[in-house]
Formats: structure tokens, C-alpha cells, sequence
């Protein structure tokens, strides 16, 4: 992730995928399931995730190891 991150950014699904280095389908999948990380979805019908979303869902998705 970068170091410098901006709370109000919102990320692509494709960008999420990367970030996760996961399928888009896998993705679909969990939002399916109702598991992913808050969407918006915008006017043209394409789907964001805000990035204060993203990474409060990852603190909630840590796993003590």
C-alpha cells in the first residue's frame, strides 16, 4: 500500500484486486456474500470503495498470526 494514503480516495475494483492481488471475481464473490469492504456505486453504474472503508474492513479482517 502506498505510504502516503488520502481517506477520502476512492479505489476502482480493479485497484482493490490489486491491492489484495485477488481476482475481480473473487471480489464479486465476497460482495455477493455480503464480506467485502463497503462499496458506492456512482452514477454510471461502476463500483468504488472508499479507502477509509478499505482499511478499516483489513483491521476488522486481521488475523492474529
Amino acid at each position: 500500500m502506498p505510504s502516503a494514503t488520502k481517506p477520502n480516495e476512492k479505489l476502482t475494483v480493479r485497484q482493490l484486486c490489486e491491492e489484495l492481488q485477488i481476482s475481480p471475481s473473487t471480489f464479486y464473490d465476497w460482495r455477493q456474500k455480503g464480506t467485502a469492504p463497503k462499496c458506492i456505486r456512482i452514477p454510471n453504474g461502476d463500483i468504488r470503495i472508499r479507502r477509509s472503508d478499505f482499511e478499516k474492513w483489513l483491521d476488522e479482517h486481521e488475523d492474529a498470526a
